[in-house]
């Protein structure tokens, strides 16, 4: 069986094993830059229970902000499919794009000109130092899958785990079912 390497655009889907750990628990993370020196990424599938409304009163927008991951939580961070309309975003992979002109942002967003499946907020990121990411797969903390969903921003957050998982086959599909919580089991 071929095991994908980390690679910009690429998934990190977090193994049933993680129990104990918040951030990444159940996590899919969107590698937005992998390097040698470090690889930073977004987790897709942790909302939380506040809008960019909230975060940022002057912008009328309602859109759900995502837990990115445990580092910089204090700056927000956003990924998108619309480089057409911001200036200096950058390109992960498949049409998904990272950050931009967050005056641009703004604007469009009182317009109302975006909708939801069209970008993502996220409050912190998740980043791995040199040889880190690499230590926590060979520790089998997590796994690599291709980023093959149409439009990773309109997927349902609570099956997006589980779906990856029943992809990979094996016994990944007996985690898939498992309750997030082992004792109700």
């Amino acid at each position: 069986m071929c095991m994908l390497k980390p690679k910009k655009g690429r998934l990190l889907v977090a193994e049933p094993s993680i129990l104990n750990d918040d951030a990444f628990n159940r996590a899919i993370v969107l590698l937005t830059e992998h390097t040698e020196n470090n690889s930073v990424g977004f987790i897709l599938n942790k909302p939380l229970s506040y809008s960019i409304n909230d975060l940022l009163p002057e912008i009328n927008c309602f859109f759900n902000i995502y837990q990115g991951g445990p580092v910089e939580q204090d700056n927000l961070y956003f990924v998108h499919r619309i480089p057409e309309l911001l200036d200096n975003s950058i390109e992960v992979a498949n049409g998904v794009f990272w950050g931009g002109n967050f005056k641009q942002l703004k604007k469009i967003l009182n317009e109302g000109l975006l909708e939801e499946s069209d970008i993502r907020f996220f409050q912190g990121y998740s980043g791995w130092d040199k040889n880190q990411l690499e230590t926590e797969l060979n520790e089998n903390s997590w796994f690599v899958a291709e980023n093959d969903f149409e439009n990773i921003f309109s997927n349902d957050e609570e099956t997006l785990w589980k779906n990856k998982l029943l992809q990979k086959g094996g016994t990944y599909k007996l985690w898939a079912n498992a309750p997030s919580n082992i004792n109700l089991n």
